[in-house]
């Protein structure tokens, strides 16, 4: 049995006849050396998922992580966060500053303003004042010359009377003469001469 089965495997390669065809070259599968050279180094690492999210590699993101983490804090508050710290109470500093310039601006503007109204009041009291001063200055001259107008008009009319009464006088004294001459020549006309006295007396008997 041992020799029998020798002797067919010895004769085996021999026997050529029953072979499969050798396989053409030019119509080889031109991907099946890639397909190859991927399983032998890949596959065993591959696992169909994303490495990202791949539970293998999270204590090295994890790490990662931290590190960017840690420089990024180092970077923001030693450089990031003084700067613009710095820039922000330069804002403010400048912004306060204008404040109060504005403040100081507005408060010399009500100054300015109460001190033009408190002129203006002023000169509108020294105005009322000089106009109620000229007023009573003319009213003042006015009545005066008005007294001195009205007794030299009172003087006037007194004078005047006081011819009147005089001329009124001497006339009446006139006129007795005169009455008394034009009775003693109608008188002397008429009857013959008659004394100046008769006729005076008769004239004052008239006149009474």
């Amino acid at each position: 049995m041992v020799t029998q089965a020798n002797a067919q495997e010895a004769a085996a390669p021999a026997d050529t006849t029953h072979a499969a065809p050798a396989v053409d070259a030019t119509h080889a599968d031109p991907t099946a050396d890639t397909h190859a050279t991927t399983e032998a180094h890949g596959g065993g690492h591959e696992s169909g998922v994303f490495p990202p999210f791949d539970p293998a590699t999270f204590p090295s993101q994890l790490l990662w992580l931290a590190i960017t983490f840690g420089a990024l804090y180092l970077v923001m508050s030693k450089i990031a966060l003084p700067r613009i710290g710095g820039i922000l109470e330069n804002r403010k500093a400048i912004i306060d500053a204008d404040l109060a310039a504005a403040d100081a601006a507005r408060q010399k503007t009500d100054a300015a303003i109460a001190a033009y109204e408190a002129a203006l009041a002023a000169a509108k009291a020294k105005a009322q004042g000089i106009a109620n001063q000229t007023r009573e200055t003319i009213q003042a001259d006015l009545a005066s010359k008005r007294s001195s107008v009205e007794a030299d008009l009172t003087a006037k009319v007194t004078a005047a009377e006081a011819r009147i009464l005089a001329t009124k006088t001497e006339a009446l004294t006139h006129v007795d003469e005169i009455a008394t001459e034009t009775a003693q020549t109608v008188v002397t006309q008429l009857v013959g001469d008659v004394s100046t006295d008769s006729v005076r007396a008769a004239v004052a008997k008239a006149k009474e």
